[in-house]
């Protein structure tokens, strides 16, 4: 049996475990933190918007941002996340990968695999569980890992 990574991750933390085998404990390969992630809204931005003329002369307005700033923070997050599962798997560090993330993430996530990242992931769960300890995680994984 090959390697097994285990992802779990939110918006602003990411844990990546390794798994020898099936029922065996997991092993915290290393932790990401993203404060930036965590940050108010208000501290993000630098800031007000923008403001412009209508061209039909009706007045100001606010110009908006296509992406808000907490959200632009959560795709840098799992790009970030992303790579380093891609550097793992072109070094063979694993054979299968679990993604368990919350679901906001998890979007973003599928947004950035590569085809071959695709293809290492034995599962994906939407949820939140980077409150939980290594062992508590396992326990709510599939036997088969």
């Amino acid at each position: 049996m090959s390697a097994i990574w285990v992802l779990v991750a939110d918006n602003s933390r990411a844990y990546i475990f390794f798994g020898s085998k099936p029922g065996g404990n997991l092993e915290e390969v290393t932790s990401f933190e993203h404060a930036e992630s965590r940050m108010h809204e208000q501290k993000l931005t630098s800031d007000l918007p923008g403001r412009a003329f209508d061209s039909g002369g009706q007045g100001r307005h606010v110009m908006g941002k296509s992406v808000e700033p907490k959200r632009q923070e959560a795709i840098v997050f799992a790009k970030q996340l992303v790579n380093y599962l891609e550097a793992g798997r072109k070094r063979g560090q694993y054979g299968k990968l679990y993604v368990i993330a919350a679901p906001a993430l998890l979007g973003l996530l599928r947004k950035q695999y590569t085809p071959a990242l695709v293809s290492m992931i034995a599962e994906e769960v939407d949820k939140d569980l980077t409150q939980l300890d290594a062992k508590e995680i396992r326990e709510r994984l599939p036997a088969y890992l």
